[in-house]
This record gives structure tokens, sequence and C-alpha cells, in this order.
């Protein structure tokens, strides 16, 4: 099990901003795409965005987010983020971050059969 220590969540008005971090090892990171999933209450965990190994550089998002998050690699902090702005209420959810088992994100990212380990997941909840 690789270690993957999420923080950042909380709760935020519409059309505010919070920045996911996703604290993990650095070979965790040379090694695996990394990837942010999510899960609302009542509802299957989805693929949110996913970022290539340290190698690479290519990035994906899931639809409904594109515009609005943005997902980085910071190697020499060891950590993955994800940026989320003009957020809405049909964001909320329990967000995971997830080290693939592949070093690029591949045309199946979102998928819940990639991902080779968890983090304990935070909670985002978009209310006013």
């Amino acid at each position: 099990q690789l270690q993957l220590v999420e923080s950042g969540g909380g709760l935020v008005k519409p059309g505010g901003s919070l920045r996911l971090s996703c604290a993990t090892s650095r070979s965790t990171l040379i090694a695996n795409a990394m990837g942010w999933f999510r899960q609302a209450a009542g509802k299957e965990r989805e693929g949110v965005s996913c970022i290539s190994s340290s190698g690479g550089s290519s990035t994906y998002y899931t639809d409904s987010v594109k515009g609005r998050f943005t997902i980085s690699r910071d190697s020499p902090k060891n950590a993955v983020f994800l940026q989320m702005n003009s957020l809405k209420p049909e964001d909320t959810a329990v967000y995971y971050c997830a080290a693939l088992s592949r070093w690029n994100c591949g045309s199946n990212w979102y998928s819940q059969s990639e991902v080779r380990s968890w983090g304990q997941g935070t909670q985002v909840t978009v209310s006013s």
C-alpha cells in the first residue's frame, strides 16, 4: 500500500475555490500516474482528473470540471494538487487521491480498476 495523504477539503460557497493536496513519496510520483476521484453521497466513485508520472506532463479531466479544475504536481515537495475554482454544489463529494498502476494516465484513467492505491479521502462541501 502506497502512502497517500489528502488535505485541503472543507466548506465553501458556490463560486469559491479550494486547493486539495496529496502528500506522497518521491518514488510514487516517479513510477505512477496520479489521479483524483470523488464520490458523492449515494453515487459511484468517479474519476475527476489525472496527471502522468514525473516523466511526463499529460493531464486529463472529466468533462464536468474542465476549465474549472487544474491538476498539478510538485516533485520537490512530493505532492500532487487539485486546484478547484468556480465550485458548484454538484462538486460536493469526498475527494480521493489515487496512485494508478501505470506511469501514464492512459485512455481508461477514470476507472477505479486502474487504481493501485487510495488515500483516505477529504470532504468537499459546496453550499451557501
